[in-house]
């Protein structure tokens, strides 16, 4: 897959599932960096974002 997750992002919520959704792979793991392109602060951020979103039941934990 080609890097196509390029956006920097001002903030980062756990409610916006529609773009937590581009970073997680079919099988409902948090994507690398090296994949998301994404600066360390933002794949932090992204990756906060996507645990509180699964712990609040607005992601899940794993895709069958």
């Amino acid at each position: 897959m080609a890097k196509e997750y390029v956006p920097q992002f001002a903030r980062i919520d756990y409610k916006d599932t529609e773009t937590l959704k581009k970073f997680v792979n079919p099988h409902g793991k948090i994507m690398a960096r090296r994949r998301t392109n994404l600066s360390a602060p933002n794949q932090r951020a992204v990756a906060e974002a996507i645990k509180r979103a699964r712990f609040m039941a607005l992601l899940p934990y794993i895709v069958r």
